[in-house]
């Protein structure tokens, strides 16, 4: 019998991408689904290659969600806050998944990424465990991008600058770093047009408007710009964004605190549409050529992609276009450091919509049905 699948958040940037993947790997001709919404109750659901998916549920009505054998939520934070130990006080014995991060932390859940860490999601389902989350995006993607020396022990710290797509923070992002470059523009292109005016005087006027934009709709200002700072303020001159990185790399890998890995990081927003980069300085346990380096990341999983370590390769390939829309991991500026033998960079991008948030879910989701 099929299992029963309520979907939570299937418009928003990362539940829109998981249900296109979903809807192309033939997916939703496994589950029995029923989609719900916070907002259009009683409107009609979407309809998908011509079949209508009946109409949307409450998603707060408990009552309707303890029906399920399986809950997936990209809605967010808030809504898990509401609603997941009311439904477990219900006595819900099914599986949560979530794309959020409230239940990240939660001793009970499990982070998901199952090309790193499917042996002890294995095991843990085997010891009764209902509730499974999505890692953060960039932790997701390092992990993926860095499998091969993880899986082999090999890493004793990270320091990773991070450069971090818009669409990570939301779908208004993404318009309002159109409207900002429209803007910048608009201000200039009668200029642009004659040869005779000084590039500096157009330079002049866009870099005025910069410093006097105070962006659009409360979102700081990214065309022309970067934030390096993502998330809330820990209250130690770290963000929380920053925080994420040790903490859930070590629980999907599942190590103690006497073998954890430390990782420190600076989080920086960019005006990217989609596709967070990644520079790491990794200081390895030992010292290893760079030929086993490669061989280990590239064999780690199949999308893994390692782009040559020069100048053509590097400028042409290795950059967020080649990347979006797709589950490569491009791995680039692999070399050792001025550190020492054993430090070594690599520079990766990969799609934060795909790895960094909905694949990890749907190959979960998959797992589940499968029990």
């Amino acid at each position: 019998m099929k299992k029963k699948v309520g979907f939570i958040g299937w418009r928003g940037l990362v539940g829109s991408v998981l249900l296109d993947r979903m809807i192309l790997k033939n997916d939703l001709s496994k589950i029995n689904i029923k989609f719900f919404t916070t907002s259009q109750v009683g409107h009609n659901g979407p309809k998908i290659n011509n079949i209508k998916f009946g109409i949307l549920e409450n998603a707060y009505d408990l009552q309707k969600l303890i029906e399920m054998d399986i809950i997936l939520t990209c809605q967010g934070s808030e809504y898990t806050k509401k609603v997941y130990f009311n439904l477990k006080k219900l006595g819900w014995n099914g599986f949560w998944l979530d794309a959020s991060s409230y239940l990240r932390q939660n001793s009970n859940s499990i982070i998901v990424l199952d090309p790193v860490n499917y042996n002890f999601i294995k095991k843990s389902i085997e010891k009764g465990c209902k509730t499974f989350s999505g890692g953060n995006c960039t932790v997701s993607l390092m992990l993926m991008s860095l499998g091969g020396l993880f899986s082999e022990n090999l890493i004793k710290s990270i320091f990773v600058s991070t450069y971090q797509s818009v669409s990570g923070a939301g779908s208004n992002y993404i318009k309002n770093l159109l409207l900002e470059m429209g803007n910048l523009h608009s201000s200039v292109k009668n200029d642009l047009k004659k040869n005779n005016i000084s590039i500096l005087k157009i330079e002049n006027v866009v870099s005025s408007l910069l410093k006097s934009n105070n962006g659009i709709n409360n979102f700081p200002p990214l065309a022309g710009n970067l934030i390096p700072w993502i998330d809330e303020d820990d209250g130690q001159g770290k963000s929380k964004e920053e925080i994420k990185g040790e903490f859930e790399t070590n629980k999907i890998l599942n190590l103690s605190k006497s073998k954890k890995i430390i990782i420190d990081s600076v989080c920086v927003r960019i005006g990217v549409f989609r596709c967070h980069s990644q520079s790491f300085l990794i200081k390895l346990k030992k010292t290893i050529s760079i030929k086993e380096i490669k061989s280990l990341l590239i064999n780690h999983n199949k999308w893994v992609n390692i782009i040559n370590n020069d100048k053509i390769n590097t400028i042409k390939n290795l950059v967020p276009s080649m990347v979006s829309r797709t589950l490569k991991i491009l791995l680039g500026r692999i070399r050792k450091s001025s550190f020492g033998s054993k430090y070594i960079t690599v520079f990766s991008i990969g799609d934060q919509l795909l790895w960094g948030a909905s694949e990890p879910l749907r190959r979960m989701l998959n797992i589940l049905i499968k029990l």
